[in-house]
């Protein structure tokens, strides 16, 4: 089964939209280091709409850094409102169901499955369809912005699988959602 995974900058209130507000001035070695070894194993991203228009902009005319990754890898969106054909290379709209969706793509072969863009993140966490969520926590308090915690069902138990303190003062949290969701 391939492994489903998420990767979000954080400030320490929560707030994951537009980091580039906010960690621009935190981004170290051992940030880079983690990006690279978890870009690595990828071979398909879970993208929302905005995150894909976004993204859509800037990364094909961008083959360096992330854009190395993003850019020849099969990408699959999440939108009621975009039509086919999508402009970015290996890009498609997901016909149906987000979670039946995810679900088929993890029983095929390949390698690890991206989850890009806030919505798109909490329905597959809900779903228990997200083997990581990994949160890189800039020390910056952002005040206001979207959080990838906000609207969803509460409780979800996360439990932390790993961590780093890095040099610039961050720190990068793994999580996944709980087996044992009894709370004693």
């Amino acid at each position: 089964m391939r492994a489903v995974v998420a990767h979000l900058f954080s400030s320490i209130d929560g707030v994951v939209a537009s980091p580039h507000l906010f960690q621009f001035d935190s981004f170290g070695p051992e940030e880079e280091a983690m990006m690279g070894a978890n870009l690595a194993p990828i071979d398909a991203s879970i993208l929302g709409r905005v995150i894909y228009e976004e993204w859509a902009d800037y990364w094909p005319q961008h083959n360096e850094d992330f854009g190395l990754m993003i850019n020849p890898v099969r990408k699959y969106v999440a939108t009621r409102t975009l039509h086919e054909p999508l402009s970015w290379e290996n890009s498609t709209i997901i016909d149906g169901d987000l979670v039946d969706f995810a679900r088929r793509l993890r029983e095929e072969e390949g390698g690890d499955i991206a989850v890009n863009g806030i919505s798109v993140i909490r329905q597959l966490l809900e779903a228990d369809l997200l083997d990581a969520l990994i949160l890189t926590v800039h020390p910056v308090f952002a005040g206001q912005g979207q959080r990838v915690f906000d609207d969803l069902a509460a409780p979800l138990r996360l439990e932390l699988v790993d961590s780093q303190i890095t040099s610039v003062g961050n720190a990068i949290l793994t999580y996944r959602k709980k087996r044992d969701a009894n709370p004693s």
